[in-house]
């Protein structure tokens, strides 16, 4: 299997978007407050995706996404592969690269927020080399406001 590595264009979000909403649910649902559940509809992953097309890069496996990242400055705000494609090395070959693009833009360290019970991605991040930095409370964003959510923030230097 090969993972080619590539900037999204504005036809990958509906792939990008049906994913994401899938494996957000997957490693959120019992995680996060209700409130984040309710405002995180299908068709909120499909317009959050679109909107995101410039900091996107996607995984293709055999020409089909299979997964992607969201990198914005020093933070790696997305991380999402396709259940089918987990244990498959595409998450590890996304989460390199967003190290390189947060490394590119000049930044010595990276972070990311995941939610405390999500126990697959936090083994994920760490057999990464990333450090768990302690809890804080993430401001997810819906519209013109945010919802709080408990996380762990996990830091690398790059």
């Amino acid at each position: 299997m090969t993972v080619e590595l590539r900037a999204a264009r504005d036809g990958d979000a509906e792939a990008v978007g049906t994913i994401w909403a899938a494996a957000w649910r997957d490693g959120h649902l019992g995680h996060v407050p209700d409130e984040l559940v309710a405002v995180r509809a299908q068709e909120t992953f499909l317009s959050r995706a679109a909107e995101r097309v410039a900091d996107t890069t996607v995984a293709e496996v055999d020409g089909v996404v299979a997964g992607f990242i969201m990198v914005h400055r020093d933070e790696v705000e997305q991380v999402f592969v396709d259940a089918r494609h987990r244990g498959s090395g595409v998450a590890a070959a996304l989460l390199d690269e967003a190290e390189r693009q947060v490394a590119a833009d000049g930044h010595p360290r990276a972070w990311l927020a995941v939610v405390e019970g999500n126990a697959r991605a936090r083994r994920f991040y760490e057999r990464a080399g990333w450090r768990d930095d302690g809890p804080f409370q993430y401001a997810a964003r819906h519209g013109d406001t945010s919802i709080p959510v408990p996380c762990r923030r996990y830091v690398k230097e790059l």
